[in-house]
């Protein structure tokens, strides 16, 4: 069979990284040699985009193009139950090259940072971060839901390998391990979900008719699986302590290309959640609880990882609270812009903690002088992150709260500008606590690193001051008006940024402004660091799911157990008591025929 090109090209997206994870996979001697398998998966990750640069550029040359191969996969009857193959339109083009651009900038970060790591150790890392992307563009070219959750349960399980990659380490195993039951958890919405709109549809297709109720289902049912995966509130615990993983890993997972899958699920089936406005309502309050919720929490952190796993629970808020209140281009525009600084902001925390060897804040300080490249990109991520104008933040938030303020949802619309006011706050918490004031006795020896570690900052440092200003195009890509404009709202949510930027100098750079002003804040901060969301799940696991469980396995061992052992106890004593009548004496048996016949003559008789 002869292959189109954008056909060829978005397979090649996924066969490059797939042949070099299995050539890491299959061959020991590759595996165990460290540099020479990373060196392939670094090629790999590089081809991979490539095609996927090739396909969005053919794709902005004609926008409303869409690629559609699929091939007959489940016959039932005759008829096909399901397809497989793939969708290439200007959603999942972008998507790919947000994909695959993320990953070859942190595994050519990782080249540096994971240089001190055993050969065999270093050939696993590169191999797990291959297999992720596979798993991401088999996600992501789906041309229906049941090929898209095959995609989505193998980003569960390379995004476990990955976060307890220092298996180890019992906190990693453990942040692994609840990671994976906590997607898994969620997942089950998804699970549901394609059996309903299986059964009322025929088949998976996310443009499938369905009735008011049954969209109402599906769609909360998908919106379960993408808390999960997109660490909304209450099923965000998982997030933070995923940190334990190695950095450049929290870049690619949780920051660009993992977390955001759930929302481009979203984005894929918004024809399903169109018709589904109950659903999108919840969607918009979830979001932007998350948002400040998380942005609160992310206030009081001291390790610099949590910070930004706290942020990436906030952002992810703002895009939910988008796609909910109606705006598919909103909450996609922003998980683009989001991927550029939020990535930035990883590796530049990877960077400081590969100088300094440490996530404390507190152990850092006065780093601007020692690694200004590192300094300048991750405060460049910062004030987009910030939505400082001119900045890749400020087009697609400002967009976000622009979308709340038409559909006067007003109670959101505040949640997010307290939100934005928090985000510029903490990000400018750390910029002084980490690059500025007194050095710490960790920050004494330094310095920036080489190319491979200080190539990926300057590349995402200059995504995250340019990507803003292509909202025309990323909007003609998703078929979606779009034309920028301050307005009111716009306006208030960058005041509110910059307020919380010089809030945060005042406190951490001038000094001039004491924390004790804040100490109603303190029940905040003990609340966050107790984790009290995780007490409430062990509270409930412990005496509601193990209560249940309990009395659940008391039933089934005594009730139906119990039945169906009393059941066979007497079909063993009847058949003890019909044995008795099996004489083996041929004259009983007559005299039986005989009574059995007149039986049934007086029957025939009298009956």
């Amino acid at each position: 069979m002869q292959l189109s090109a954008p056909l060829s090209m978005a397979l090649a997206t996924i066969l490059l990284p797939l042949l070099g994870a299995l050539l890491i996979g299959l061959l020991p001697a590759l595996r165990k040699s460290g540099k020479p398998a990373a060196y392939l998966a670094v090629a790999a990750a590089l081809g991979s985009l490539l095609a996927a640069i090739k396909l969005l550029s053919d794709q902005l040359a004609e926008p409303g193009r869409v690629v559609l191969e699929v091939t007959r996969w489940i016959p039932v009857e005759g008829a096909t139950a399901a397809e497989i193959g793939i969708r290439l339109d200007g959603v999942s083009a972008l998507m790919l090259v947000v994909v695959t651009g993320v990953a070859f900038l942190v595994q050519l970060f990782s080249l540096e940072y994971m240089a001190a790591e055993p050969p065999p150790a270093l050939g696993r890392y590169f191999g797990y971060h291959s297999l992720f992307i596979v798993a991401m563009n088999i996600l992501v070219l789906a041309p229906n839901l049941l090929q898209l959750f095959i995609g989505w349960e193998l980003v569960g399980l390379t995004s476990y390998l990955l976060i307890g990659f220092y298996w180890e380490k019992p906190s990693a195993a453990r942040a692994a391990v609840k990671a994976f039951w906590m997607t898994k958890l969620a997942d089950m919405g998804l699970v549901v979900a394609l059996i309903v709109l299986y059964r009322d549809s025929g088949g998976f297709s996310w443009t499938a008719a369905l009735s008011a109720g049954t969209a109402s289902i599906v769609t909360a049912l998908l919106f379960v699986a993408v808390m999960g995966k997109s660490a909304q509130f209450p099923l965000h615990i998982w997030l933070p302590d995923a940190m334990e993983g190695p950095t450049p890993v929290s870049a690619l997972l949780h920051a660009a290309t993992m977390v955001a899958a759930g929302v481009y699920l979203i984005v894929r089936v918004y024809p399903l959640f169109d018709a589904a406005p109950d659903t999108r309502l919840v969607m918009t309050y979830i979001g932007s609880f998350t948002a400040l919720f998380a942005a609160i929490v992310a206030v009081v952190q001291t390790d610099i990882k949590k910070v930004l796993a706290y942020s990436t629970c906030s952002q992810l808020g703002y895009m939910v609270a988008a796609l909910g209140a109606g705006s598919a281009f909103a909450g996609y525009f922003h998980l683009t812009t989001h991927a550029c600084f939020k990535a930035l902001l990883f590796l530049g925390a990877g960077a400081v903690i590969h100088a300094v060897h440490s996530n404390e804040l507190t152990d850092m300080g006065g780093l601007f002088g020692k690694m200004k490249l590192t300094a300048v990109t991750f405060i460049v991520g910062a004030l987009a992150l910030a939505g400082v104008p001119g900045l890749a933040g400020f087009f697609s938030k400002d967009l976000i709260l622009e979308v709340l303020y038409e559909k006067q949802q007003f109670a959101p619309l505040v949640a997010l500008l307290a939100a934005a006011f928090l985000t510029a706050f903490y990000m400018g918490r750390v910029i002084f606590l980490a690059f500025f004031g007194a050095p710490g006795k960790a920050t004494q020896s330094a310095h920036d690193g080489h190319f491979p570690l200080s190539a990926p900052l300057v590349a995402l440092a200059a995504l995250s001051l340019a990507v803003g200003f292509f909202g025309g195009n990323i909007a003609e890509l998703s078929g979606a008006p779009y034309q920028f404009h301050v307005g009111a709202v716009g306006i208030v949510g960058t005041l509110l940024g910059l307020g919380g930027l010089l809030l945060a100098y005042l406190i951490y750079g001038k000094k001039s402004v004491s924390l004790d002003a804040f100490s109603f804040l303190a029940p905040v901060g003990a609340l966050a660091r107790s984790g009290a969301v995780d007490r409430a799940y062990q509270a409930v696991f412990r005496r509601g799911v193990l209560v249940l469980a309990g009395a659940v396995g008391w039933f089934d061992r005594y009730v139906i157990d119990g039945v169906m052992n009393f059941l066979g106890w007497g079909a063993i004593v009847g058949g003890r008591q019909l044995r008795r009548i099996q004489t083996g004496n041929v004259s009983d048996y007559v005299y039986a025929v005989v009574a059995g016949a007149m039986l049934l003559l007086a029957w025939g008789m009298f009956g």
